[in-house]
C-alpha cells in the first residue's frame, strides 16, 4: 500500500516537474500565434491574477474598457506590467488607453499607446510563476531539469544492469 502512495507522489512530482519545463521553455521561446507566457510580479491585480501567478497573453486587434492588458517593456530587467483598461481616450485619431490595477485607488498616471501593448490577458495561473522563475535561475534549473534527468538516466542504467545479469545467469555466464 505504501509503495502505492509513493508512486503517486512521484507522477505527482514529475508531472509538475515536466508541467514547469515546459513553461519555462515557453516562456523563454516565442509561441506560434504571438501567445507569451508572463510572470506576475506584484499585487495589483489581486484578487483576479495573484503575485506569482504565470499570465497567457495574446495580442488582440482591439481593446476595450475591462479587458486585462499586459504593456510596457519587457526584457531581463524590466517587466511589462498588466492591468485593467479603465477608459479609453482617441488622441489624433489614435486610442490611448487608461489603465488600473484592480487593488489600485486611482488609475494609472501614464497613458498607454497601442504599440505598447504586449496583448490581452487570456488566463492566468496562481503561483505557477513562483516555479517558473526559480527554474530560470541556474539553482532552479538544476533542480528542476537536471536532477530529475539524472534520477531518470540512473533508473534506467540500472534496469538495464539487472536485465543483463538476469540475461547472464539464464544463460551460465558471469559478468
Amino acid at each position: 500500500m505504501s509503495t502505492k502512495i509513493f508512486k503517486y507522489i512521484y507522477y505527482v512530482v514529475l508531472a509538475f516537474i515536466v508541467a514547469v519545463a515546459l513553461l519555462l521553455i515557453v516562456s523563454i521561446f516565442p509561441i506560434t500565434g504571438n501567445y507569451k507566457v508572463m510572470t506576475v510580479i506584484s499585487g495589483s491585480m489581486a484578487p483576479a491574477i495573484k503575485t506569482g501567478s504565470v499570465v497567457i497573453v495574446k495580442p488582440a486587434s482591439d481593446y476595450k474598457i475591462g479587458d486585462v492588458i499586459t504593456f510596457g517593456p519587457y526584457s531581463k530587467t524590466k517587466a511589462p506590467t498588466s492591468h485593467r483598461i479603465y477608459d479609453i481616450k482617441v488622441v489624433n485619431s489614435q486610442p490611448v488607453y487608461i489603465t488600473k490595477g484592480d487593488v489600485n485607488n486611482a488609475p494609472d498616471t501614464r497613458e498607454i499607446q497601442k504599440s505598447d501593448i504586449v496583448g490581452k490577458v487570456l488566463f492566468s495561473v496562481p503561483y505557477l510563476g513562483y516555479a517558473v522563475d526559480f527554474a530560470k535561475k541556474p539553482i532552479g534549473f538544476m533542480l528542476i531539469i537536471i536532477v530529475p534527468a539524472a534520477v531518470i538516466v540512473f533508473d534506467e542504467i540500472k534496469k538495464i544492469i539487472h536485465e543483463v545479469k538476469k540475461k547472464n545467469k539464464n544463460t551460465g555466464s558471469a559478468v
